[in-house]
């Protein structure tokens, strides 16, 4: 059965840069205060035009432009994002219009987690049809932030990062462990919008249709289960904490980050991280760690990387990557 790997990889961020310091003075609070409680010292956000399917697209392009493919070759296009460029139709649809590529499309949505959710998908579909499918994880939450809520406008960026799967004749993907909490579905939310309170007046003058976070529950509920699920894939794969090169989270705050390295047991060295400069990009989050540590040179051949990533919901999701573990199969008829 045809396995997945990745052949190439790209990135895309908004230009505008929103700093500490034009949060400490909008929020009222110390620049320190910002960096201590979230680790983030500035984040790229979206400005007049740019949407979550522009970012997709100029990530997908490059990230084509690595693999050294066309459009055109794509078998299917997933978009994994929490912040859709309308309710209908999906994001997708939007971005293969631009981009061109051929056969199927759709979205994946499991919020912050929805590009690690996207990875075990592609599997799947890899397994199926054994031609090369584009991911991109792209969001723009900024663009529903009640602009007066200190607790998320000082972790929220945006950005897309994208990678090109093709068919190996071993997977890459070694393992994975997902799940969903749906008692914990008040933790995070937009409440407005939908069937379940569609939008009114009344949604509006509620500020409904903005993002709403408990944070404490977000914080203790991620480690939990974001650890939970990275023991047992380490337990399924008959591997320790000390046998993964790299862990690769969702960059939420700094504050998760450590602490599901610290219950987790990974060694600190082999965290990847760039919130400090980027802030939380949702689902953009891990392809765009990634691809910097790929064109770093920091993840080699034959090294474990594992992804963990939470999201809203509550859902939760851990994937083992062993890099180069197989060779590209052809696919070309």
């Amino acid at each position: 059965m045809p396995g997945i790997g990745i052949i190439g990889w790209g990135r895309h961020l908004p230009e505008g840069i929103l700093t500490n310091a034009e949060l400490a003075t909008r929020f009222g609070v110390e620049e320190d205060w910002i960096v201590r409680r979230t680790g983030i010292r500035e984040r790229r956000i979206v400005g007049p035009g740019e949407t979550t399917a522009s970012l997709a697209v100029e990530a997908g392009r490059r990230a084509l432009e690595h693999a050294g493919l066309r459009p055109d070759e794509i078998s299917h296009l997933i978009i994994a994002s929490g912040t859709p460029e309308q309710l209908s139709p999906a994001t997708s649809a939007f971005v293969q219009r631009e981009l061109g590529t051929s056969g199927g499309a759709h979205d994946v949505n499991a919020e912050c987690a929805s590009f690690a959710y996207g990875f075990v998908v592609a599997a799947g579909l890899m397994a199926i049809d054994p031609r090369p499918i584009l991911l991109i994880g792209t969001d723009t939450h900024s663009l529903v932030l009640n602009p007066e809520d200190r607790d998320l406008g000082v972790l929220i960026g945006d950005g897309a990062g994208a990678v090109v799967l093709a068919p190996h004749d071993r997977s890459w993907l070694r393992g994975w462990d997902m799940g969903c909490d749906g008692t914990k579905t008040d933790s995070l939310k937009i409440p407005a919008g939908g069937s379940r309170l569609p939008p009114s007046e009344e949604t509006f003058r509620r500020k409904q249709h903005y993002a709403q976070i408990k944070g404490n529950e977000i914080y203790l509920n991620a480690v939990r289960f974001t650890v939970g699920s990275v023991r047992r894939t380490l337990a399924a794969a008959d591997l320790v904490p000390e046998d993964i090169d790299h862990l690769l989270p969702h960059q939420a705050n700094m504050r998760i980050i450590e602490s599901i390295l610290e219950h987790s047991k990974v060694p600190p060295e082999r965290l990847i991280t760039n919130i400090e400069f980027y802030g939380n990009t949702g689902a953009a989050s891990m392809p765009i760690a990634l691809a910097e540590a790929l064109d770093a040179g920091r993840i080699r051949k034959g090294d474990r990387v594992l992804f963990a990533a939470f999201g809203a919901g509550m859902v939760w999701v851990t994937a083992l990557i062993e890099w180069g573990a197989g060779e590209p199969m052809e696919w070309r008829s």
